[in-house]
């Protein structure tokens, strides 16, 4: 299944569909794991109409991991092209990179996601192994770590 990512500094706001939160709580990696899978995801989701891309951001970070406080920034704009589970044209479809930082979660979650997970190391069991890999990478380079 052939998949590409790129990354922009700025497009239209109307062709942003996603938000994907890149997410630590106490110097750990904050991930979700879906209750019909047995990988690993990095929260996000589709954008809802009149929502913000922002808006889209906190309200995904709160339901996927039960975040209650936390900062949030964008990082940047990224695009995947290729057919994927939330992608069937396979057309290039845009979406917003943000890093945030959790300090407190709730006790249980409400949503599709079974658990979250708190990660010295990145897993390597992916829900979107030529996808987010990707964009923690770009995170990477581009969040200077303190």
């Amino acid at each position: 299944m052939y998949m590409k990512v790129n990354f922009y500094e700025n497009t239209d706001d109307s062709l942003l569909k996603f938000a994907v939160i890149i997410s630590k709580h106490n110097e750990k990696w904050v991930f979700c794991k879906h209750k019909n899978r047995n990988t690993y995801e990095v929260p996000g989701g589709h954008r809802e109409k009149n929502e913000t891309i922002l808006e889209t951001a906190k309200r995904e970070l709160k339901e996927e991991t039960g975040a209650l406080e936390f900062s949030i920034s964008p990082i940047c704009i990224y695009s995947v092209t290729g057919q994927n589970m939330v992608n069937q044209s396979g057309e290039e479809t845009y979406g917003m990179l943000f890093a945030a930082e959790i300090q407190t979660f709730e006790k249980e979650l409400h949503s599709e996601m079974e658990s979250i997970y708190l990660f010295d190391d990145l897993p390597s069991d992916w829900t979107y192994p030529q996808i987010q890999p990707i964009l923690i990478e770009e995170y990477l380079r581009r969040v200077k770590i303190v």
